[in-house]
């Protein structure tokens, strides 16, 4: 006899946590903005104890804060959060791709070529630019999974939100998609003719100049 498969319905914390990430990536809800259980709750018809549920998520995320007095607040980053982020990951992401080089499979390589040839199908199609940055986020994800170090892998996982942030404010100005994919053209071809030393060379200047370029986001 086999057994009946029950699928459960996806609990309304989770909705909420992603709906307000979503928010708080496309702007809607800005750096410093309070999070107001009570009109989440009446716009979405739920109680408040979802809510509250989510927001501890995206604490623990790091794209909110608790504010004594305003309750959650979305987390404003700073020039030494960026600074503190892109130091983890140069050295984690530099070491990825030089583990790549010796570990990654024919098929690996073959799934990282896919992610690059659908950025350059979205940037050809002039897609939103959320979309270009949940496959550029992709790449670096499939080069750390090919490092075969799985350590290494859920370290960065553990400040993905953060990292998904700086992705969203590194995309202001113009022709910031063609210019990222450029360099991850350069990363990728390094990787695929096994060349550890030009592939994490690459890997420490493309993520410096986003470094860069966020300083000026940041700053200006």
């Amino acid at each position: 006899m086999c057994a009946a498969k029950i699928d459960k319905p996806i609990p309304y914390y989770l909705q909420l946590y992603r709906e307000i990430k979503q928010r708080i990536y496309d702007r809607t809800y800005r750096a410093g903005d309070r999070i107001n259980e009570s009109q989440l709750s009446k716009e979405m018809g739920i109680s408040r104890s979802p809510i509250r549920e989510a927001m501890r998520l995206l604490e623990k995320d790091g794209l909110l804060v608790a504010d004594e007095k305003l309750g959650f607040v979305v987390y404003s980053l700073t020039v030494n959060d960026v600074e503190h982020i892109y130091e983890l990951r140069i050295a984690l992401e530099v070491l990825a791709v030089e583990l790549a080089v010796q570990h990654a499979s024919e098929q690996e390589l073959v799934v990282v070529s896919d992610i690059l040839d659908e950025v350059d199908r979205l940037i050809r199609d002039k897609a939103d630019d959320e979309r270009i940055i949940d496959w550029n986020q992709k790449f670096h994800q499939e080069i750390a999974q090919c490092s075969h170090n799985p350590y290494l892998a859920r370290q960065l996982s553990t400040i993905e939100a953060l990292i998904f942030y700086c992705r969203v404010m590194n995309f202001e100005g113009s022709g910031r998609a063609t210019h990222i994919q450029d360099e991850h053209r350069q990363i990728f071809k390094a990787l695929k003719e096994r060349d550890a030393q030009t592939a994490s060379a690459m890997m420490e200047k493309h993520l410096k100049h986003d470094l860069e370029h966020l300083y000026e986001v940041l700053t200006s």
